[in-house]
């Protein structure tokens, strides 16, 4: 039985650019681009016509951008789409109105246009098993902090938080409701080298804690989050009874780098104090068996449950290990993370 072809329309003003996704998603056998729109309004208008199972959409574009479009077009029809953007803030405010993922613009150069193309390649076919959800906007946290209090015990709590495919606006939701007191939490979200330094300062102006990417050395500090920087291994590293972080090139783990097992495996190995790890959306097993290493070692862990997942690959390789005490749904997250915490 041969396999269904999974068709795709590419949005994107620039014929350079689409001759290059054209021609590249057309070299996979399991791929058939179904057409092509020059515009938004060209994409409105043939949507129906080509009845696409993935959508690739350019950001920047004439007349409507492809973020108003998105904003407009994704609630009526929830079509998997990938944005295809240049390293610019934009792509996370376009990523707030529902798309699966997003590829990098290839700069100039073969080398760079292989990569890309093996990228979206990979995107597309996962972002057609993914599940499209429409996020409430990204907004400012609310006003009213839900403060953990002083307890002793939070002083030493570390938390390691991992993602990939839908995870920057799932990590968001999570993240925008912890309280600024929250203690240390080291994230992990698979993303392209340039996106996340912008990444983490979005999530400080959205955030009660303090966010940023982290650089090699940085001291974990309660109401401090840090992202790990694309390209880089990110690991926690005891110095005594402090906690920082290491942040290093070095060879790709669970086919990521950075990996979200790496991050888990070092706090299992390396951390004497209370642990939660937390492991979201994604395609694959990354952060797996890292996070059943942090439970064996006395961890609380908690699993983006499948219903509010956009793709229930990490998350379900986590629970079906044994990684995972608490399932439960992105919005949820937050309030089981913060009753744990109430209770240390």
């Amino acid at each position: 039985m041969i396999a269904k072809k999974v068709r795709v329309m590419v949005v994107d003003d620039s014929m350079l650019a689409r001759s290059l996704i054209i021609k590249g998603l057309s070299a996979h056998p399991q791929i058939e681009v179904a057409g092509y729109a020059i515009n938004t309004l060209d994409a409105r208008l043939k949507f129906e016509q080509l009845k696409p199972d993935v959508m690739t959409m350019d950001v920047e574009m004439p007349g409507m951008n492809g973020i108003d479009f998105l904003k407009q077009f994704l609630p009526e029809h929830p079509v998997p789409t990938i944005l295809v953007s240049s390293l610019n803030l934009k792509v996370f405010d376009a990523l707030s109105a529902g798309p699966v993922d997003f590829v990098r613009k290839p700069d100039a150069g073969l080398g760079h246009q292989e990569s890309f193309v093996q990228t979206l390649t990979q995107k597309v076919l996962i972002a057609a098993r993914a599940r499209p959800r429409t996020l409430a906007p990204a907004t400012a946290a609310d006003a009213s902090p839900m403060a953990l209090g002083q307890s002793p015990g939070l002083s030493s709590v570390l938390i390691g938080l991992g993602a990939s495919t839908g995870g920057t606006e799932a990590t968001l939701e999570v993240v925008k409701r912890l309280p600024a007191d929250i203690p240390p939490l080291v994230i992990v979200q698979h993303m392209p080298p340039g996106f996340t330094a912008m990444y983490a300062d979005r999530l400080n102006r959205l955030c009660r804690m303090e966010v940023r990417e982290a650089k090699n050395g940085d001291e974990l500090h309660r109401g401090l989050a840090l992202v790990a920087p694309a390209d880089l291994q990110l690991r926690v590293v005891r110095i005594g009874n402090r906690y920082t972080v290491s942040c290093m090139p070095g060879e790709k783990i669970s086919g990521h780098r950075p990996s979200v097992d790496c991050m888990f495996r070092s706090m299992a190995d390396v951390v004497q104090c209370k642990m939660v790890g937390i492991i979201m959306t994604g395609m694959g097993a990354d952060g797996a068996d890292g996070l059943l290493a942090m439970r064996r070692r006395g961890a609380y862990t908690i699993g983006q449950d499948k219903e509010s997942s956009v793709v229930y690959g990490m998350p379900k390789e986590a629970f079906e290990r044994g990684a995972v005490v608490t399932q439960t749904s992105c919005e949820n997250i937050a309030n089981v993370l913060i009753r744990h915490l109430r209770t240390l």
